[in-house]
């Protein structure tokens, strides 16, 4: 096979689509796959040579795209690296449209896709290119000013606090791919280069430290042969790993860490060592699900968002399993067993998703790794070595920790889907482990009534293991015994009162009986001697099939009786079925042919009888019921049509000829209701294999002749459908069989062993498909109905038109619907409508021709074209109802059908074929091996697939050449989309946008005629035709949009007639539905709209390409190299084009203005196109003056839309108006005069001193000034120096200031503008108005616009501005605040370039203003003023704003403007001082030593701000790997001088009373009440810390504090939640003894709270460090003890809480439940309690020893019982007998005796049956005592 076929291409296929060679015509494909190849490589390699882009090149890579779905991949490697190399280098095309990049980037991730098919030798591909354009788009630096539309984009600018809000748009995702599928291609020498790049990035204080790993992850090769591993991962690994170990504050990178590390880890199984990190990894998995735990239930804010993605966590997981440790298992075991209790039902949250994901996706992803270790072909990406693969026992442990969870997960409360597809994979490897629970499960579930959610979840989970269980695999033999019993116990869920339980058992019964022949095959015990034990029971057991099937049918057939539509429906004409009802018809249809096609004959016979006589015995109304039970016989009849016709064709036609028999009904309205029904039937029953139709044709076509022109519409309504199902059954191409054995059962049993096809898969080489091609006797016959019945219809529609003769329009509707019918019935046998091309449309140098597909159909010339006839009728009966009787709708209706149908229907709709597309994808998905691969689905899937694919060709024959035929028929829908009434027009339109993206560039010819409409100046327009044209350029949602088509040609039409056409007569704002319209149309354009390229030039390494494609061979492109003077041609067609794109930008800029001039343009209009010219400013073309000029005046507009409108669009003019300034390299050794050490060091060091503030060194003069080296951006330097530093050349060397002289018009119009005193006054007033009372804040926008000013034109309007900014700086109000701080941002911006004279100038105009400004701040402006500051600071040099920071420095806290303004000027202060980051050492020094005498403030809100300024001075004191400490304060010598100072309240350890001194009360105040306010500033420090810093290494210092607080209120609320936080921090490896050192000296303080707070710090603490606790067995033993001791403590809380921990640390296998614990509790509880004294003495109240002993051990025994909530371990029941012996004993035991019970009865109360299992009968005669309460009468 494979050999004749490469003679016949002259290759070998990359790797095709198998099931094309499966059609009937599948022996033609090969010559036509290489004929549209040669076509494609011709056409394409000629485009790209002639530079021609669009339509060119776009046009032939959609034929290629094409190509690729209708033949896959092939062609020869050669071509394959061809066609990579040229799309990647059109990809990567700088300033390349966006929307012709998408199309490109699709189709080169579809040739990337199949990584296996091209190895690294085969292609190379750059990878800087690609970054380059992902930079653009993703760090573009113009797009947050308007220059730049992506799609689907939210605006926001960009400033360092927002932290890069991350646009992901469909560009951004495609790009993504294209990395993800280039990544194996980079070249070796790749990741040192992006090392390189990226590595200065990395600054973790900064922004750019999430840009830098986010490319890391993009785009780090990891698949890399073995020998290369050096030049590979190994350059990085250390270096991510340990920094990934050493975060501890889930930064919002540390996500796209785990990713990294599980690409790698899935692509080098084997050659990555794990193991010392896995206690670490597992650790931080768990975390990461942020579940809840312990008793405060507290989750820090910022887990919840910055969690990892589960499905690279599963990746990462899968990836280590094995090995020669398998370490990862036993910690795997301990995840799950952890987590086990949150799976069960009962428990719900947030964080449930995620856990059912990570259920979900890890057997998947184990059986994906299991497959490609033994079963994928091997092909060049290196192998898994032997020791890592998984052996059969790792395999067996997997499902083995897996399988608990999962079963309890089943009743879930989010369903039981994510369950089921677990069960699915975890079968797959070992069924014999998995599917007994879940048939334990299954079986009591079909008997129980009450609860059918179970029903509904174990029969979910057995569909899935369908597959599994009757694989008969040597581990589970037994698994097919099930399938009978399963299936008669399933039937009672066909219930027609509970709808869900219906829908699962039909699809189980179906999954079932796909994989099962129904055969009776007990017979063959008497013949067959050589069965083995299983089979003979098999064989038995197979005898109750045809029970079942019976049994079936009655279920069925009670379901319809009930579902008969009542009376009241009936009366009500409800036309359709309800939405269930539909669902159950689909349901019960496909269920019971499903078991029909798996029948036997002898069952098949029997079942057809039945329903036979169940159809014709009754009558059935024909809305529902009906339905049902004709399908029912359809499936019959389809599944054997021979038999089944022999009863129902003969039954229905004489019952209707009877019934017709008198001439008067015929023309009755109302039918008899048996005639309708009988009707019904047969147009069902026709649905079948054609030619075994053709016997009965006479009497199929005499029926028809006698019931289509009845005139009841419901009676011809059910006529016309016979008549389509006759014409489909004879005239369409598709399979008749789909039975799971090719061949049936109908074979005697001594050849043919059914039971051994049980579970079979279809075999793709031979399915053997029986296809129905029409024979020469069908066609005939086709042909025959359509001349006797279609044509005289025509003739009549005809003269109608004509005007020749009368119809009513019943009679027009009746005679459109026949002629419907008989087109959707043998469309397939009609050639596509023909004619001339239109051309003119778009010039092109390569030809735009079809390609023709060959889909089974030879047409016959001879006979009559019907499409081309009924298109003619149909267009003259159109313009005929128009013109005489428009309000014919129903009429209309059908016409517009018609030419839906005429356009595009060969057999197929799109719409059907998508879904049924997505149905079998799903079907596969829920029955496909994933392990073995191979396609291995069963056989009618297959044969689907098979289907599908002949659809598709159908579907993509390409009918897209524009011919006149098209022109009319758009030109009549277009009339028709602007009529009169609604209806029509909304369907005509879905009409004509489908057709719109059918034909090549009919939009160019359409469009000009639906503007015409809105024309102002005709007047003949009514309203209606006006908003039909306006929905028209509107479009629907997934179709065409005409007002935004990609291209100037079309826009500059559609948008300034959009603007006029508010002139028009037609248009008036009074009707809503218009403002509306345009409100959309406005609303769509913004958002879809993407910057249209004006620059089309094609590099020359792609024409270069183009030639290699057009000079490759095999096949030969059928077209040579163009000629010299073409492609001379072509260069010039270029630039032409580029230039014409120019000037259409410019037109249709100058079209807008022009419009805006119009007085009488409503102000709507006005808003539009003004938003139509902000959408015009680009970054590669300025905008033209006279916008310019427009755009200013409209800063002073009276509305403020379009004020905000103008802010934003000269914002962008004055960055499109940025003159360039010069930079050169410099070196740092030469500056700081100190070499960099060898290796990586990064943080303060002598290298990157120089870059530092140093107050003694800085540019006070002219001379400094010039000297310094400024670096602006804070992240250089900090982790190593980027390969080339670039800086600002000297200020002699850059460009002059603008002056009168060198400004071009643009600038002129702004500085006139700008220097004119009214305008600035008219402007500032606008500016400072409030716009919403309340919700303002400081306005990027607006900065940016004054950034932009002082940056272009440097102090010019300073003399204007200054008078104004005095004024506004004196006034409090909220708004002339805000306005003031935006306008001093942006100066301070502004003056980055300026020189020292004026910027010393401004310092000397700005200090005194900012203090007067900051003096008066108020509560609503603080924050305004913090941004202020933060934003003048963001990536400047401090060294430049040492005059800013100085000022901010001085004395923040003076106390003049009382606690309020000290506690802003604080928070303005570290707005700055946060934006600096590293390198103001000195400052923070400076500031530290100011504060701390400072925090025992008096003032609450003083000292919060104060918290949260330590924790940006410390922020920059990281512990990370590779990094020298900073030269910024230590936090460790900090906490040791506030511990001295918090000595008094640690020593003096009675409790802390309330100490409500007053709190500004004279006198002094002692040291213990100064403690205790510094006390609360700390907490507030600490609290702030929990969320922020990168690691935490001094909460072991500080646990002494938090807990020796009790009592004050205030203090004790922080004091938990700082706890709270602290306990979830993840702690190092060599912290953990240090904190639990601590912990055992708190637990031995005198204060009972502190002891109790250990316990709860404990329970988290454990929880989020489960693994790294573990790994450390001194660390558990510590643990236990430290529980066990305070189980007995004196104090009765602690010893309840530390049962509570001790459970809980049970539960998640954190400790063992041993028999050394067992007996210590049980010697507790047998201390000896002392006789109770006399009554009347004096009762002492501090317990006795003996009686918290005696406690503790009981305490013990409940902790052990409720650490397992959800079963019954084997120690249980003995405990349980212990603890029932104290149930009388003196409080406080009773009473935990009492609780325990009643939560054992709780937890184990749904699962009774079994837990009682357990325990003895004596053991249940005591517990049923205990739990049953007493009764009071005894």
């Amino acid at each position: 096979m494979k050999k004749e076929q490469a003679e016949i291409l002259g290759f070998v296929p990359q790797k095709e689509i198998v099931y094309n060679k499966l059609l009937p015509y599948g022996d033609k494909l090969d010559r036509e796959s290489n004929d549209i190849l040669a076509q494609i490589k011709g056409n394409l390699g000629r485009a790209v040579q002639l530079r021609e882009l669009w339509p060119g090149v776009l046009l032939w890579t959609r034929k290629l795209s094409t190509y690729l779905r209708l033949y896959g991949r092939k062609f020869s490697k050669e071509d394959h690296v061809l066609f990579i190399k040229l799309l990647y280098e059109l990809v990567t095309i700088p300033k390349l449209d966006i929307s012709i990049m998408q199309s490109f980037a699709r189709l080169l991730i579809n040739l990337l896709k199949k990584k296996e098919l091209l190895s690294r030798d085969d292609l190379e591909l750059p990878w800087r290119p690609l970054y380059d354009l992902y930079e653009s788009i993703l760090y573009s630096k113009t797009e947050h000013l308007g220059l730049n539309w992506f799609p689907n984009y939210r605006a926001e600018a960009s400033t360092k606090q927002k932290m890069l809000s991350i646009k992901m748009t469909c560009d951004l995702v495609l790009i993504m791919f294209v990395c993800v599928c280039v990544l194996s291609y980079f070249p070796e020498s790749a990741t040192q280069e992006m090392l390189d790049e990226w590595r200065p990035l990395l600054c973790p204080f900064d922004v750019t430290m999430q840009k830098a790993i986010g490319y890391f992850e993009l785009f780090l090769p990891t698949i890399m042969p073995p020998e290369q591993h050096h030049k590979g991962f190994k350059l990085w690994f250390d270096e991510m790993m340990d920094l990934w170990v050493s975060v501890q504050n889930l930064p919002a990178w540390e996500g796209n860490l785990v990713n990294i590390f599980a690409r790698l880890a899935n692509d080098n199984i084997g050659y990555v060592n794990w193991d010392p990190y896995i206690p670490k990894i597992f650790t931080r998995i768990l975390r990461s699900f942020n579940l809840p735990v312990g008793t405060s239930q507290m989750v820090i804010p910022r887990y919840l968002t910055n969690s990892y993605e589960i499905g690279h966590v599963v990746l990462w997981i899968s990836s280590m399993l094995g090995g020669p440790q398998n370490q990862v298992q036993t910690q795997l075991n301990g995840l799950f067993s952890s987590i086990a209790s949150f799976y069960h039902p009962s428990n719900n949250g947030r964080w449930l998703m995620k856990l059912m994901k990570l259920l979900q996706r890890l057997p998947a992803s184990v059986v994906r790794r299991l497959h490609r270790e033994r079963y994928k072909k091997p092909c060049w990406i290196t192998p898994v070595p032997a020791s890592h693969r998984l052996s059969d026992q790792d395999v067996t442990d997997f499902v083995e920790s897996m399988k608990q969870p999962v079963l309890m997960a089943m009743f879930s409360k989010t369903g039981s889907m994510d369950a089921a597809q677990a069960l699915q994979n975890l079968a797959l490897m070992r069924p014999e482990l998995v599917i007994p629970p879940v048939l334990e499960k299954t079986y009591p579930a079909m008997e129980t009534l009450t609860e059918p959610h179970q029903l509904t979840a174990t029969l979910s989970c057995m569909i899935g293991m369908a597959r599994s269980l009757l694989s008969r695999g040597r581990h589970y033999p037994e698994g097919p015994a099930h399938v009978l019993p399963l299936l008669m116990r399933a039937l009672p869920g066909v219930d027609p009162n509970d709808f869900s339980k219906c829908m699962i058992t039909f699809q189980f019964i179906a999954t079932f009986t796909t994989l099962v022949p129904l055969v009776d095959c007990s017979s063959a015990l008497h013949e067959k001697n050589d069965l083995t034990e299983m089979e003979r029971e098999l064989c038995s057991a197979s005898a109750e099939f045809e029970d079942f099937v019976l049994q079936f049918m009655d279920r069925c057939f009670a379901l319809i009786d009930s579902s008969t539509l009542e009376q009241t429906r009936e009366e009500t004409e409800t036309e359709k079925m309800t939405h269930l009802e539909s669902l159950v018809e689909l349901g019960l249809s496909s269920t019971f042919s499903t078991i029909l096609t798996q029948c036997s004959m002898e069952i098949f016979k029997v079942a057809l009888e039945k329903v036979f006589n169940f159809a014709t015995t009754n009558i059935f109304e024909t809305r529902v019921a009906g339905r049902m039970v004709a399908d029912m016989c359809r499936a019959a009849s389809k599944c054997h049509p021979a038999e089944s016709l022999r009863l129902f064709v003969p039954h229905c036609c004489n019952a209707i000829t009877h019934l017709t028999a008198n001439e008067d009904v015929s023309n009755e309205e109302e039918l008899d209701k048996e005639l309708i029904w009988n009707l019904q039937l047969l147009s069902e029953v026709t649905r079948v294999d054609g030619e075994k139709l053709l016997p009965y044709r006479t009497q199929l076509v005499q029926t028809l002749q006698l019931t289509l022109r009845l005139r009841c519409k419901q009676g011809y309504t059910l006529a016309c459908n016979l008549l389509h199902h006759i014409l489909r059954s004879t005239a369409l191409t598709y399979p008749t069989d789909y039975c799971s054995v090719p061949g049936g059962f109908n074979r005697p049993l001594q050849e043919y062993l059914p039971i051994k096809d049980w579970g079979r898969p279809g075999d793709l080489w031979n399915l053997e498909i029986q296809w129905h091609v029409p024979s020469a006797e069908e066609t005939a016959f086709v042909f025959y109905v359509l001349d006797l019945l279609l044509q005289p219809e025509l003739q009549r529609l005809q003269k109608y038109a004509q005007g020749e003769q009368e119809m009513s329009r019943d009679d027009v509707l009746q005679s459109l619907c026949i002629v419907q019918h008989c087109l959707l019935g043998a469309g397939s046998m009609f050639p596509p409508l023909d004619g001339p091309t239109i051309t003119g449309l778009v010039p092109s140098m390569v030809s735009l021709e079809e390609t023709k597909l060959y889909i089974g159909v030879d047409y016959d010339e001879s006979r009559e074209n019907y499409r081309e006839a009924i298109c003619k009728v149909m267009r003259q009966l159109l313009h005929y109802i128009l013109e005489r009787s428009e309000d014919d709708t129903k009429s209309l209706f059908a016409i517009i059908k018609i030419i839906s149908d005429l356009m595009h229907f060969r057999g197929s709709h799109k719409h059907e074929f998508d879904s049924r597309w997505k149905s079998f994808t799903l079907v596969k998905k829920s029955m496909e091996n994933r392990l073995h691969g191979k396609k291995q689905h069963i056989r009618a899937l297959l044969i689907d697939r098979v289907l599908l694919q002949h659809e598709m060709r159908k579907l993509l024959v390409e009918g897209c050449e524009y011919k006149t035929v098209h022109q009319n028929l758009l030109r009549d829908l277009l009339r028709l989309s602007t009529s009169t009434y609604s209806q029509v027009r909304s369907k005509a339109q879905n009409v004509l946008f489908t057709a719109l993206g059918t034909y090549n560039f009919c939009c160019r010819d359409i469009t000009p005629r639906v503007l015409e409409l809105l024309e102002p100046t005709r007047t003949d327009v009514t309203q209606q035709q006006f908003k039909g044209a306006l929905y028209c350029l509107l479009g629907n949602h997934c179709g065409v949009c005409l007002a935004n088509l990609h291209d100037w040609d079309c826009i500059a039409q559609t948008w300034p007639a959009i603007v006029r056409s508010g002139l028009s007569s037609a248009m008036s704002l009074e009707k809503p539905s218009i403002v509306r319209l345009f409100d959309d149309l406005a609303d769509k354009v913004h958002r879809q709209y993407e910057t249209i390229g004006i620059d089309f030039t094609v590099p020359e390494s792609a024409v270069l390409l183009g030639q290699r494609i057009t000079d490759s061979s095999q096949p030969s492109p059928h077209i040579g190299t163009p000629t010299e003077q073409e492609l001379e041609q072509g260069l010039a067609l270029q630039q032409d084009k580029n230039q014409d794109a120019v000037q259409k930008y410019e037109k249709i800029v100058r079209d807008l203005l022009e419009c805006l001039d119009d007085r009488d343009l409503p102000w709507k209009f006005e808003h539009i196109a003004i938003g139509f010219l902000s959408l015009l400013l680009r970054d590669d073309y300025p905008l033209p003056a006279p916008a310019v000029l427009f755009f200013v005046q409209s800063l002073n507009h009276d509305a403020l839309v379009v004020r905000k409108m103008a802010i934003a669009a000269i914002a962008g003019i004055l960055k499109q108006l940025k003159r360039e300034r010069k930079k050169i390299p410099v070196s740092p050794c030469d500056i700081s005069g100190v070499t960099e050490p060898e290796g990586l060091v990064a943080g303060d060091r002598p290298g990157n001193d120089w870059l530092q503030y140093h107050g003694d060194s800085l540019p006070s003069t002219q001379q400094d000034w010039d000297h310094f080296c400024f670096i602006e951006k804070t992240h250089w330097g900090y982790y190593c120096w980027p390969k080339k530093l670039m800086v600002y050349a000297p200020a002699a060397e850059q460009p002059k200031d603008l002056s009168a002289e060198n400004m071009n018009e643009r600038e002129r119009i702004i500085c006139d503008h700008f220097t004119d005193p009214m305008f600035i006054k008219q402007l500032i007033e606008f500016l400072s108005l409030e716009d919403r009372k309340g919700k303002d804040k400081f306005n990027p926008r607006r900065f940016c616009l004054f950034k932009g000013l002082f940056r272009n034109y440097s102090d010019a309007f300073l003399p204007v501005l200054k008078p104004h900014m005095e004024r506004l700086a004196n006034d409090s109000h909220e708004s002339t605040q805000r306005c003031v701080a935006e306008i001093i941002a942006g100066l301070v911006r502004g003056s980055k370039h300026w020189s020292f004279s004026k910027v010393e100038a401004l310092w000397k105009f700005l200090i005194p203003l900012m203090r007067t400004a900051l003096s008066n701040i108020t509560i609503e402006t603080y924050a305004d003023w913090g941004t202020c500051v933060a934003t003048a600071c963001e990536s400047r040099d401090p060294r430049k704003l040492h005059w800013l920071l100085e000022m901010l420095m001085e004395c923040p806290l003076s106390g003049e403007g009382g606690s309020f303004v000290d506690a802003c000027h604080l928070y303005v202060l570290q707005g700055g001082l946060a934006q600096q980051e590293w390198r103001v050492p000195e400052l923070l020094h400076r500031l530290l030593s100011y504060l701390e005498p400072k925090l025992t403030q008096v003032y609450k809100n003083v000292r919060e701000r104060i918290g949260s300024v330590l924790t940006y001075i410390f922020m920059i004191d990281v512990n990370l790997p590779y990094t020298l400490p900073t030269k910024s304060p230590h936090i460790a010598e900090f906490t040791e001088r506030i511990l001295s100072q918090l000595k008094p309240l640690i020593e003096g350890d009675e409790e802390i009373q309330n100490h409500v001194v007053e709190e500004n009360g004279v006198g002094v105040q002692d040291e213990r009440t100064q403690a205790i306010k510094l006390l609360k500033t700390v907490l507030k420090w600490l609290m702030a810390s929990a969320g922020r810093s990168f690691s935490t290494p001094w909460i072991a210092d500080f646990h002494s504090v938090p807990v020796s607080l009790h009592l004050y209120d205030e203090l004790k609320r922080d004091a938990k939640t700082c706890l709270s936080l602290m306990s979830q921090g993840l702690l190092y490896p060599e912290q953990i003894p240090m904190v639990l050192k601590v912990l055992h000296e708190i637990a031995g303080s005198s204060s009972w709270h502190a002891r109790f707070s250990v316990l709860t710090y404990l329970q988290t603490m454990v929880f989020y460090n489960l693994f790294t606790i573990l790994s450390n067995e001194q660390a558990v033993q510590d643990v236990r003890a430290l529980v066990i001791r305070l189980l007995e403590d004196e104090q009765l809380e602690v010893r309840e809480m530390a049962a509570t921990t001790l459970s809980g640390f049970l539960q998640c296998n954190f400790l063992a439940m041993d028999a050394s614990m067992q007996t210590h509790f049980e010697a507790l509880c047998k201390t000896k309690l002392p006789k109770k004294r006399k009554r009347g003495s004096v009762v002492d109240t501090i317990p006795s020893v003996d009686l918290v002993r005696r406690h503790a051990g009981v305490l013990g025994l409940s902790a052990c019982i409720l650490s397992s909530p959800y079963d019954v371990p084997t120690w249980m029941p003995q405990l349980l007998m212990d603890l029932s012996a104290h149930l009388n004993d003196t409080q406080p035991i009773e009473m935990t005796v009492k609780k325990t019970l009643s939560n054992f009865r709780r937890t184990h109360h749904d699962n009774w049956l079994e837990h009682k299992q357990q325990f003895t009968d004596d053991q249940l005669v005591v517990l049923t005592d205990l739990l049953v309460s007493p009764c009071y009468y005894a």
